[in-house]
């Protein structure tokens, strides 16, 4: 495989508790892994929890795959992703999101109507802020006037979450590169890498950094654990942009773009990623026993 992919753990929903991060943190550390993922979902709040974790867990990067844009002001987010910052000592990486029309509006409120317009704006608001500047912004959908200064923290890279070419060349224009889910090796080599890579060149930037989160097991029995990952991610294949990347990629679920496999195989696609062009394999480990959970561990740790 190409030692120029990077492998951190993305803990997923896994990770119900505040000491769950923390350890799931300590662990991926420990044995070497580049980096350790949280979700902002309903449940602890990343931010925060990986703030606690950075306290006690003084090396490995710490990302948030991905933290929702509608519910929080850029002004806000600016302020907590700083104070993580400092917590961590600078080893915060912000991704950011827009969610889903079903969550934005049925759950929280917002409207959906200019989904990408939104992004640009938000992240008109936000990287000045981040990098201690003073804003005054007046939008469509964004309004932000004012600043926010947290001592001894400096701007976090920013990476946004996109699969469209609208939101793949926002990233590439605005943001340090973007998160995948529910994206295939196929599809980011022809479709997300291509257009994220355009749109950073056109817009000066250096090589945009590509975190492509995926299910991955070391398994004896890759059609059970592929039956079971369905059950599990069944979810995502109703959401519009993840539906998208599946039909591009030419699978019917979110699981059949998970990795299952001995270890000659699982290596094998990890090395099909790398040459993609993704930069950093966040690993889901979806294993359904403990065996199988290890296997999967000793095999990613063995690639770093």
């Amino acid at each position: 495989m190409s030692s120029t992919m990077r492998i951190g753990i993305n803990g997923a929903g896994s990770l119900n508790s505040l000491e769950d991060v923390v350890e799931g943190a300590r662990k991926a550390e420990a044995d070497g892994f580049h980096s350790f993922w949280i979700a902002q979902i309903f449940g602890v709040d990343a931010l925060t929890a990986l703030a606690v974790a950075g306290r006690e867990v003084p090396r490995i990067e710490l990302g948030t795959a991905v933290v929702p844009t509608f519910p929080r002001h850029p002004m806000m987010l600016a302020g907590q992703a700083l104070t993580t910052q400092a917590a961590t000592g600078d080893r915060l990486v912000l991704g950011i999101g827009l969610s889903h029309q079903i969550v934005v509006e049925a759950m929280w409120g917002y409207s959906w109507d200019k989904p990408v317009r939104h992004m640009r704006e938000y992240l008109d608001a936000l990287l000045p802020m981040l990098r201690g500047e003073q804003v005054a912004f007046t939008g469509e959908d964004v309004y932000a006037h004012g600043g926010v200064e947290v001592h001894g923290a400096a701007a976090p890279e920013v990476l946004v979450a996109a699969l469209g070419a609208q939101m793949l060349k926002v990233a590439g224009e605005r943001g340090c590169g973007t998160i995948t889910w529910c994206t295939g090796t196929r599809t980011l080599a022809d479709h997300v890498v291509p257009r994220l890579t355009a749109a950073a060149e056109a817009a000066g930037h250096g090589r945009p950094r590509v975190v492509a989160d995926l299910p991955v097991v070391v398994t004896a029995d890759p059609d059970g654990t592929r039956d079971a990952a369905n059950e599990l991610l069944v979810v995502y294949g109703g959401l519009p942009s993840y539906r998208a990347m599946l039909d591009l990629e030419g699978v019917a679920g979110p699981a059949d773009v998970g990795i299952y496999g001995d270890e000659a195989h699982v290596a094998a696609e990890l090395g099909r990623l790398a040459d993609a062009g993704v930069t950093d394999f966040g690993a889901v480990i979806a294993a359904t026993n403990a065996e199988d959970h290890q296997r999967t561990w000793d095999l990613l740790k063995s690639l770093l």
